[in-house]
């Protein structure tokens, strides 16, 4: 992949730029297994999951800089100045074919771009999420409602110039903090969720539910999953940190207990949805819990954990290893969490590991591992 913002010097984000791409994933896969290797010395990897080298991200996070009139959608520069990305080659075309009128719009309310150094403004960010449908979640992040009227009034001239835009949410954000969002998030539009199929699930996002940055690795990543997970047959499996329900709802089937825990209401609600509006799949619940400390019934044969990249910590860690389940699938963004948590369950050995790329052009990566009980909780 060629970027004249990385040759320019005004982005470098992609710190691997310049690498051929199969040297990229050669790298990541050795970086990987030396750092596992020391805590599942036995694994067996299987061939990694590769992405497009570009154009792969469904979602947008754009800093709007520039001035009221004149606004750019990017990022900052050192000084707290916009650089305009529109045309960054990793955004899927259908996304970047927003950005366009997104922009016009902003320019044409006159929305004042907030100027980090000067702490002023109101518009800080656009994020926008493109489904494998074509359609679009837009969140204008704002510090506070003095512009609200206006996007209100202007949301047909938006729709018709997308019409593929589904969701419009204003997000208030009023303190000047390094976090992407505030808690309060209003509906512009009658739906609400933005939905995503991946395989043969459709899941419902929210605005602000978490789903993978690269549709295609993410659906090979739950192809996977369920690959595991149907070769063990468990009866019951529980989806901890289950998010908007990905890995649940790949994983129900007739006969199968599912239980997915996430301790965000807005990403159950958002699960429940999806089940409800999705084909009979036997028995799955969707739990708001604290995934390192709630427990449900009945108990499991299987457990899949997606933790951030804190890692799920001692005390799951532990119930883990003393729990009744046979399998653990642990799915990561952080070998080095990951390492520490697998070092945790000396009760659970890992089988096989796979690689999944879903950041070409930058170091990090996606690893998930199947785990089997070796020894039997005391």
């Amino acid at each position: 992949m060629q970027c004249d913002h990385f040759d320019a010097g005004r982005c470098r984000s992609c710190t691997l730029m310049g690498v051929p791409y199969a040297q990229q994933l050669a790298d990541k896969e050795r970086r990987v297994a030396d750092v596992l290797a020391p805590v599942a010395p036995d694994l067996l990897w299987v061939d990694p999951a590769r992405s497009p080298a570009s154009h792969y991200r469904n979602k947008a996070k754009l800093v709007v800089g520039g001035t009221a009139g004149h606004p750019t959608l990017g990022i900052l520069d050192h000084r707290g100045r916009g650089i305009d990305l529109r045309d960054c080659g990793l955004y899927e075309p259908g996304l970047a074919a927003t950005f366009g009128p997104l922009h016009d719009l902003v320019a044409r309310l006159g929305l004042e771009p907030y100027d980090v150094p000067a702490r002023r403004g109101e518009l800080k960010y656009l994020l926008v999420t493109h489904s494998p449908g074509g359609e679009q979640l837009v969140r204008f992040v704002l510090r506070s409602q003095r512009h609200l009227a206006a996007i209100r009034a202007a949301l047909p001239t938006l729709l018709h110039a997308l019409p593929s835009v589904r969701v419009v949410t204003a997000n208030l954000h009023p303190e000047h903090k390094a976090v992407l969002e505030g808690d309060t998030e209003i509906a512009l539009t009658p739906q609400t969720s933005l939905p995503m199929t991946v395989g043969d699930v459709t899941l419902q996002l929210g605005p602000r539910s978490f789903f993978q940055t690269n549709t295609t690795v993410a659906a090979a990543l739950y192809r996977q999953a369920l690959d595991w997970v149907d070769a063990a047959a468990p009866t019951v499996v529980w989806d901890l940190y289950c998010g908007v329900g990905g890995f649940a709802l790949h994983a129900a089937a007739p006969g199968r207990t599912v239980v997915g825990v996430e301790t965000s209401s807005d990403a159950v609600a958002a699960a429940r949805r999806a089940l409800a509006e999705g084909p009979d799949a036997g028995h799955v619940e969707f739990v708001v819990g604290d995934a390192t400390t709630t427990t449900v019934e009945p108990a499991p044969d299987l457990v899949v954990v997606n933790p951030p990249r804190r890692g799920i910590g001692p005390d799951l860690a532990a119930w883990l290893d003393a729990s009744p389940a046979r399998h653990v699938i642990y799915s990561s963004c952080n070998v080095a969490t990951l390492a520490r948590d697998l070092a945790a369950m000396p009760s659970l050995r890992a089988l096989t590991g796979r690689v999944f790329d879903m950041f070409p052009q930058t170091p990090h990566t996606e690893v998930m591992v199947l785990l089997e009980r070796t020894a039997t909780p005391s």
